[in-house]
């Protein structure tokens, strides 16, 4: 039965930029009552003060997820000035850019930290509360790298296929729970500053794959998951190919992938060595979009490109076998 977003509370970790942001104003246009949370409090503040001119309540709790009494905090906070948790949305992200081996291992670790482990904080947060209600969604927004690897983002991957894998657990051990649900959200690439946030290693300016959708389709997404949960949702044409690619031919998907991003995630320019946001936030881009360009015509794009890769990558593989028979 679908539900209404009228009233209800939801929590939102990584809400200072990009998809956590849109999901938030989009619930408080909604008339939801919303919890923001990220780490860098002035921008919280101020977009509560947005949620609340949209229609919504809100409030702002600076919330670093990888301290696990800061999201316990959250939790009680919401409870406390609200009286329950309706929705919770794991969505705090960093991300990293770099050959495995040359990865430093501090900022490799803090990306799982934040983005696996901080999901399961957010988790063991939210479900005991759900438990004591007898309802509850848990969003967790991985990836369509949750299905898919990629070269240069072995953290961030590593990261999401944990999600996924976290969240099916979950979804298995509250079979019996007919009204708590897990959904695991699985967005392709989508415009947000993750990009500027990013740690980068490589050399070369990053950029997101093409095809680039906006952050506001995953939003209205996840309004759609608090109204009416299901187990796993992809938004972009774009990964519904590739996870299907994946699946029948994963071989040929890996290596296509590898010339993909190799190719298409960087742009052609150099870029120093930076850590991003990965341990601390940035003072700058707290906004939904990153300001990339949303690609016109995405699902036909996605198709050309990844079609061209895997008959490119068919006609090596038999040109190999054929000389090594």
């Amino acid at each position: 039965m679908r539900r209404q977003l009228k009233d209800t509370v939801v929590v939102i970790t990584g809400a200072s930029s990009g998809i956590g942001r849109a999901a938030a104003l989009r619930c408080a246009r909604k008339g939801a009552t919303v919890v923001v949370a990220a780490r860098r409090a002035d921008v919280l503040e101020q977009l509560a003060a947005e949620c609340e001119e949209a229609g919504g309540r809100s409030l702002a709790v600076p919330t670093d997820v990888t301290d696990a009494t800061a999201v316990d905090e959250l939790a009680d906070r919401a409870v406390a000035e609200f009286g329950r948790i309706d929705v919770w949305v794991n969505n705090a992200a960093v991300t990293l850019f770099s050959n495995f081996e040359e990865a430093p291992a501090e900022e490799y670790d803090c990306v799982i930290d934040t983005n696996l482990l901080g999901y399961v904080r957010g988790a063991r947060a939210a479900l005991p509360r759900f438990r004591e209600q007898g309802r509850g969604v848990l969003i967790n927004n991985a990836s369509v790298f949750g299905k898919v690897g990629a070269p240069y983002l072995s953290a961030y991957v590593t990261s999401k296929f944990g999600i996924v894998g976290l969240s099916e657990c979950l979804r298995m051990e509250l079979i019996d729970e007919t009204d708590i649900h897990v959904c695991t959200l699985l967005p392709a690439s989508i415009d947000t500053p993750i990009f500027q946030h990013a740690a980068n290693y490589t050399g070369r300016a990053i950029k997101p794959l093409d095809p680039v959708y906006d952050a506001d389709v995953v939003a209205k997404a996840i309004v759609k998951l608090a109204q009416q949960p299901q187990r796993e949702r992809i938004v972009g044409g774009a990964g519904r190919l590739l996870r299907k690619q994946r699946l029948s031919t994963p071989g040929l998907t890996e290596r296509a992938n590898a010339r993909l991003v190799h190719r298409d995630h960087f742009q052609n320019r150099p870029a120093p060595p930076t850590s991003g946001n990965v341990n601390e936030p940035l003072p700058d881009w707290s906004s939904v979009s990153g300001g990339w360009e949303a690609s016109p015509a995405p699902l036909r794009r996605a198709l050309l490109a990844s079609g061209a890769l895997l008959a490119g990558g068919a006609l090596a593989w038999r040109a190999w076998s054929a000389a090594n028979r």
